[in-house]
């Protein structure tokens, strides 16, 4: 999978005071390249320093093989969380869903790339990178 990045940032999920404005910033600043964008749009989540406590890069990206680009390996294996749109913290409810789920020793994460796929018809899904069985 190849992606072309619109905005990133870099933060942390637990060390950060500022994590939600700097997450909202770079939405917003991506809204206008994204404005006549009509495919999914995706949250690109990677280099990572360890777990989901550690710092990490969130990105804005689209399908393409524009610079600045990621590459994902076709081979990633991924787990897929749906959220339910209807809930106003849905996206929040459903990474605590996953935080849970690898805290219990059910969802062995890879830490590699993870995804949120914004489709336009509203539905989100979380995709996350897991490791080989």
């Amino acid at each position: 999978m190849d992606f072309t990045v619109i905005k990133k940032v870099r933060t942390n999920n637990f060390n950060d005071d500022r994590i939600m404005q700097k997450i909202s910033d770079m939405w917003k600043g991506a809204s206008t390249e994204l404005s006549n964008h009509e495919g999914i749009t995706y949250g690109l989540y990677h280099e990572y320093d360890s777990d989901y406590k550690g710092d990490y890069t969130l990105c804005v990206a689209i399908d393409g093989k524009n610079e600045p680009s990621i590459v994902i390996p076709d081979d990633t294996k991924y787990e897929i969380f749906t959220v339910n749109t209807d809930e106003e913290q849905g996206i929040f409810n459903t990474w605590n869903e996953i935080w849970n789920k690898e805290e219990e020793g059910k969802l062995k994460r890879a830490y590699t790339y993870d995804l949120e796929k914004y489709y336009p018809d509203g539905n989100i899904d979380i995709c996350i990178a897991v490791k080989e069985k």
